[in-house]
């Protein structure tokens, strides 16, 4: 969220700016009313959305509808518009043609729904600011503008740096982390929001396997509290086993369903246009996801 005065003036890219349209903080994080998260409208509703730079479009004519509850892996090659795709839905980036809706309603009415976590290249690391601030930063969609955390918000901060094992953390500075602890704090900070749908840039990038585990682990517990999860995601041997169902891009749409039925040599190739070595690891992973059981 952009941060007001003297309160969230740090450059992290933060959990969104709460405004005066948007519902009371009792009713932050909760769904639209008549909404659950198997009933009702999509989490997310793509429509003719077209993306430009100085003119050249990078995403072209998407229309995608994204089920409740899934865990959602966004894959394409390189420049191919994945983390665009994620920032013009958050209204990051605007949109050349098209529309957004969360919960059938426009995004700007629906932001305190929404987590975000950033790739880790576009963090000023070398802010002065705990572990602790900034998952606390978190929380600051509740209470909007004016209102400061209280204790209800200090304990929401700890209770989710537990849950990513950062407590030993908490008054570490941000820049003192190693690059898979800093990411463990963001997914924390994102955790402290109680969204219903969180986007997460290339949150694999740059850690080890542990904290990747840990990472897919959380992820996987969001899906099961029936949480909406998109992940820009590189590893194609690991799509099959991370999620659920995936978006295959290149600027534009190439096609968008249930892993077991979308993930296919055919509709690889479409997608990275027959570089071998990209098509060799697709091949290395349906050959995994063929032998499972």
């Amino acid at each position: 969220m952009i941060a007001p005065p003297n309160k969230r003036s740090m450059t992290l890219p933060a959990a969104h700016t709460p405004d005066r349209s948007a519902p009371t903080a009792n009713q932050q994080g909760a769904l639209p009313p008549g909404v659950s998260p198997t009933a009702g409208p999509p989490p997310i509703e793509v429509h003719d959305m077209t993306v430009a730079y100085h003119r050249k479009p990078v995403l072209w004519d998407i229309d995608l509808v994204v089920p409740p509850g899934k865990l959602v892996g966004i894959v394409g090659p390189n420049g191919a518009g994945k983390s665009t795709l994620i920032k013009a839905i958050l209204g990051l980036v605007p949109l050349a043609s098209g529309k957004v809706e969360i919960f059938g309603r426009p995004y700007a009415q629906q932001r305190h729904l929404v987590g975000y976590v950033p790739q880790r290249e576009t963090v000023d690391w070398d802010f002065p600011v705990t572990a602790f601030d900034v998952v606390l930063m978190g929380t600051y969609g509740r209470l909007g503008w004016f209102l400061r955390p209280n204790a209800r918000e200090r304990q929401r901060a700890a209770e989710v740096l537990e849950q990513v094992g950062m407590s030993a953390y908490a008054d570490r500075q941000i820049r003192q982390l190693s690059g898979g602890q800093q990411q463990r704090v963001f997914l924390a900070r994102a955790l402290a929001q109680d969204a219903q749908i969180y986007f997460m840039d290339e949150p694999f990038s740059g850690v080890d396997a542990a904290t990747e585990q840990a990472i897919v682990e959380l992820l996987q517990t969001l899906r099961s509290t029936g949480k909406t999860v998109l992940v820009v995601h590189h590893e194609l041997q690991t799509v099959r086993q991370y999620f659920d169902h995936v978006i295959l891009l290149n600027m534009r749409l190439v096609a968008a369903g249930p892993t077991s039925t979308t993930f296919t040599t055919e509709n690889l190739q479409t997608t990275y246009g027959g570089r071998l070595t990209i098509l060799d690891q697709a091949a290395e992973a349906l050959r995994r996801g063929e032998g499972a059981p």
